[in-house]
């Protein structure tokens, strides 16, 4: 049986509206890189076919090595659904497989995160840490048709409506993400 191409996506398209610093959230120094480095890297480490950042509230191009590809979401207001569906045509464009998602703010997840969900079978494959359900999130062609078209929820949807579809593998590392500048206080 031949292998399935997999893509690796980063969504960092959203305004981060919760965080008051003085620049965007994903440009902020977390311990010496910019936020959106610490997944953008794992992401590239993971060794998938291809890699998509999908952007939006603010240009990120300048942070993104040739390794991966920016995809714009004009609609990023709008929610992460969106995020998801553009992901998903450059994935369908790029004959894809399957689409390993995770979240540009989370710096605490490794690679190995991201290489275990992609590896492991199933239609929709979660990480979890410490029994908890986080990115990154495998999502199988087959399952595509059934994400969120509209609003601020991505895979989470299909999590819970289609639990008959989900695996779960634990993972090293640590989920939490960074919403605010208290919180990248307590993770610098």
């Amino acid at each position: 049986m031949r292998r399935r191409a997999i893509a690796g996506v980063l969504l960092a398209a959203g305004g981060g509206s919760r965080f008051e610093g003085d620049t965007h959230k994903l440009r902020v120094d977390v311990r010496g890189r910019p936020l959106i480095q610490w997944q953008l890297d794992a992401m590239l480490a993971a060794g998938f076919d291809r890699c998509f950042v999908v952007t939006g509230a603010v240009e990120l191009d300048d942070l993104v090595p040739d390794a991966a590809e920016v995809l714009v979401n004009p609609a990023w207001a709008d929610g992460q659904a969106g995020s998801l569906q553009v992901a998903r045509v450059a994935a369908e464009q790029a004959g894809q497989g399957a689409m390993v998602v995770g979240v540009a703010d989370a710096p605490g997840i490794p690679a190995i995160a991201w290489r275990v969900v992609g590896a492991s079978a199933g239609p929709i494959v979660t990480a979890t840490f410490d029994g908890r359900r986080r990115p990154p999130v495998k999502l199988e062609e087959e399952v595509w048709d059934l994400l969120p078209t509209t609003g601020d929820e991505g895979a989470r949807a299909l999590l819970r409506t289609r639990p008959d579809l989900v695996s779960e593998v634990p993972c090293p590392g640590d989920p939490f993400d960074i919403d605010t500048e208290e919180d990248r206080n307590r993770w610098s």
